[in-house]
């Protein structure tokens, strides 16, 4: 609790004083995985016995280093970089009127902040969905710091990504107001258009693009070569008139 958003020029928004594990398998990263999962925040409500009374977001960086050949028998040492947010958002949930015991104020009170934060990232989605369409006259805010849930996934709703949203809907016809709700909102949201680009150097990715220019020249200077060499057939000497 009290933790602060911070946002680096290159990496973008991040949670201070966090620490990042480096996990050397796939059991390391899963044992991460299961600690954070024991440490979410959830309690029985009307639609889910279990349910998630706080957002948690899981984040795994992948980085790939290579050697790159660039000549003269030198090679140059290069990363690409992915980052993967697996987020799970607390449900939402109406409350009626009636009377109410202690436990389901205190129910109420988490669910006015959730609903909160869904209707920021909510913003954001319709926002974002309007900025790609192409009819959209003049810039469009993004509201992302509305939240800190959206804030937190700037990159992942309208910058460098691909993003799956899943929506979770009860079959009971009492919950028809939720369902058609949950609905909406992912309709809306699969409207928004992202655009994923290598994560690279500037400098690496624009010798790594001369170099395949130069190839691709190369190629075409060869298919063409053999048919400069081809000796070109004389001309047929006219015959002079007596």
């Amino acid at each position: 609790a009290g933790l602060k958003i911070r946002e680096h020029p290159k990496k973008g928004p991040y949670v201070d004083n966090l620490h990042w594990w480096v996990a050397k398998n796939k059991e390391e990263v899963q044992a991460r995985l299961d600690q954070g999962y024991r440490h979410r925040t959830t309690a029985a409500t009307a639609m889910n016995e279990q349910s998630s009374r706080s957002h948690a977001i899981f984040q795994v960086r992948f980085t790939q280093k290579f050697s790159e050949d660039i000549g003269n028998g030198r090679t140059r040492e290069t990363e690409k970089v992915s980052l993967i947010s697996l987020v799970d958002l607390a449900g939402s949930e109406r409350f009626s009127t009636e009377v109410m015991s202690a436990a389901e104020l205190d129910r109420m009170t988490e669910g006015r902040a959730i609903n909160k934060s869904l209707s920021a990232l909510s913003n954001c989605i319709y926002a974002l969905y309007r900025a790609s369409k192409k009819d959209t006259k003049g810039p469009v805010h993004i509201p992302f710091r509305d939240s800190c849930l959206t804030w937190l996934l700037k990159e992942s709703l309208g910058g460098n990504a691909k993003t799956v949203m899943l929506a979770a809907m009860s079959p009971a016809d009492t919950n028809y107001e939720e369902t058609l709700s949950t609905l909406q909102y992912a309709s809306r949201a699969k409207r928004v258009a992202t655009h994923a680009i290598v994560n690279e150097d500037q400098h690496v990715r624009l010798i790594r693009e001369l170099r395949e220019e130069i190839d691709m020249l190369k190629k075409q200077l060869e298919s063409r070569a053999p048919q400069a060499a081809m000796p070109s057939t004389p001309p047929v000497p006219k015959a002079k008139l007596p």
